[in-house]
């Protein structure tokens, strides 16, 4: 179907009552403003801000795009929650116990091939969603398989598989609003790498309960993250130094980076930027470690961060001329550095920057689009 062709305010009245007729009043309540503000919305008497437009393409359920572009755009008709299938399979395992278990490396092919679709697919949501119930059932009939056997080595590779497989899921159901769902599996990342004994998958797990923890308004909840980000660093400091322990130290300290910000400590936020993750960037270089993406540029992109939460807009604009997200392997990483983008912009109320970039937002992940509530997640 294809979006009519009507200014933006008249195509938020179109879709608040195409999609169940809803009020104004619950809508704006949901949106966190005014009916009135969004009754001049509707009118053509208000601009919305970035945010506050987000918000109401969200609540509508429709994509930005479809929000602000002139011509139509094909509308998605995917749901904004978790796939039935994809909570089915967390919650109950039905995997026959007299089946034979998949073998390690094919089960580690598929967990590989589901990250790289969810960090690089413009249609991550749905192509994930297919592959994921099976691949829960089967790597969990494979845990309890070999949790009862010999094969120690076998035993192992399983619980890195799981526990990769949760640090996924991990970041599909943040995504996808079931943070409850969001919280469990990220607790089964941290026991399956410990089973597996595996430091580096440790503090990845920790590093994966941090951003959930990130993605709490509650400000206990933002606390919380730092510390356990700083706990997951001091006993990474007890394995040995290799490349891929300082990475994930390095994703560590960006989580403890967010939490000072988020929390108003912005002078802590920059000096840990610049005197911990920033040289443990420069000598890692660019990578995705345990799919964190930590690297020289993901440093850049949250220094940026930290001047737009601290509403230093120029300043934040300034750092981003100097990044360049072309060479990142994550879509939400570019989704988030452009939204980011215009948040400044919208600082600066320089709208037609801000529509252009939530714009370009739309095309590098449409569905991502969808569900943007607030710039701390």
């Amino acid at each position: 179907m294809i979006s009519p062709k009507l200014p933006v305010g008249q195509k938020v009245k179109h879709y608040r009552r195409k999609n169940g007729i809803r009020t104004q009043a619950a809508i704006a309540g949901l949106c966190g403003i005014t009916e009135r503000y969004l009754q001049q919305i509707e009118a053509g008497q208000k601009v919305p801000s970035a945010d506050v437009l987000a918000r109401i393409a969200a609540e509508l359920g429709v994509p930005l795009a479809a929000l602000l572009v002139e011509d139509g755009v094909e509308e998605l008709a995917v749901p904004l929650a978790a796939a039935p299938g994809v909570a089915r399979a967390l919650m109950g395992y039905d995997r026959p116990g007299s089946s034979a278990p998949a073998a390690p490396a094919e089960l580690r092919e598929r967990v590989e091939q589901a990250w790289r679709t969810w960090q690089s697919s413009k249609d991550r949501f749905t192509a994930v969603a297919i592959v994921l119930p099976d691949l829960i059932a089967d790597v969990e009939h494979a845990l309890r398989v070999h949790r009862a056997g010999t094969d120690i080595e076998a035993r192992r590779e399983v619980l890195c598989v799981a526990a990769d497989l949760y640090g996924l899921l991990r970041s599909y159901c943040r995504r996808a609003g079931r943070l409850d769902l969001s919280l469990l599996v990220a607790d089964r990342a941290i026991r399956a790498a410990e089973d597996a004994d595996d430091p580096v998958r440790m503090a990845a797990a920790q590093w994966n309960l941090g951003h959930v923890l990130l993605s709490h308004s509650e400000p206990s909840a933002v606390e919380e993250a730092k510390e356990v980000a700083l706990q997951a660093i001091q006993q990474l400091h007890q394995a040995p130094a290799t490349e891929g322990a300082k990475a994930v130290e390095g994703a560590l300290e960006l989580v403890a980076v967010v939490s000072d910000a988020r929390c108003r400590r912005w002078w802590e936020a920059r000096h840990r930027l610049e005197q911990r993750a920033a040289p443990l960037a420069q000598q890692v270089g660019e990578g995705n470690v345990q799919w964190t993406v930590f690297g020289p540029t993901n440093v850049a992109m949250h220094a940026m961060s930290i001047e737009m939460l601290a509403g230093e807009a120029s300043e934040g604009l300034r750092v981003a001329d100097q990044i360049s997200t072309q060479g990142l392997p994550s879509r939400e990483r570019q989704f988030t550095f452009g939204l980011e983008l215009a948040r400044c912009h919208d600082l600066r109320r320089e709208d037609a920057a801000v529509l252009v970039h939530l714009l370009d937002l739309e095309d590098v992940a449409p569905r991502t689009s969808r569900t943007v509530r607030s710039p701390a997640t």
